[in-house]
């Protein structure tokens, strides 16, 4: 129990990586909690989710002792960003948009990539290529769309408006399926 005598609850959580995820039975005092204590974990709060996960032989973690390593790991991730400058200004946010600069890799040139954020899914997306070139892609694009950290504080300098975006979106093309090839 917590100083207010807040019971703790279980909970389901997960960490997706994008082409997987770690999961766990966590005790908490709160979902909220949760989020607050490991960077990029989210409580998993669909009925149907729920069923299934007690078929699975997941480990069972307390919060105040998170002796899995991942969790550790993630916990002082969390730690590290709780006092930067923007930590958690935009976790409740249910619709963001933002530009993160990507310097290419793995063939992938360099862009801007100017994003839909919908509630901690990358709904819309544009990348801006150093040739002027943009292209818009969807939902039905991202064959991965791992949910984003809302409490990373890096999203808050990485915040533009919804009309930059806007006009970036009208102004771009559609992807084509060969379009990285």
């Amino acid at each position: 129990m917590s100083v207010d005598g807040t019971p703790k609850q279980r909970f389901l959580v997960c960490h997706d990586y994008g082409m997987g995820g770690l999961w766990w039975w966590v005790h908490a005092r709160s979902a909220r909690e949760i989020v607050e204590t490991f960077a990029e974990t989210w409580v998993i709060e669909e009925p149907q989710q729920l069923v299934d996960a007690q078929e699975w032989d997941l480990d069972e973690v307390d919060i105040d002792n998170p002796a899995d390593s991942a969790l550790y790991e993630l916990r002082a991730q969390r730690l590290a960003q709780r006092n930067r400058t923007g930590f958690g200004v935009l976790a409740d946010w249910e619709l963001l948009y933002t530009r993160e600069r990507g310097d290419g890799d793995d063939g992938v040139p360099a862009a801007d990539y100017l994003t839909e954020i919908t509630n901690g899914y990358r709904t819309r997306q544009v990348e801006v290529r150093g040739t002027g070139e943009a292209v818009r892609t969807g939902l039905d694009d991202f064959p991965l769309n791992p949910p984003i950290d809302l409490w990373n504080p890096d999203l808050a300098d990485q915040q533009i408006t919804a009309e930059e975006f806007e006009k970036a979106w009208d102004s771009a093309v559609p992807a084509q399926e060969d379009w990285y090839s």
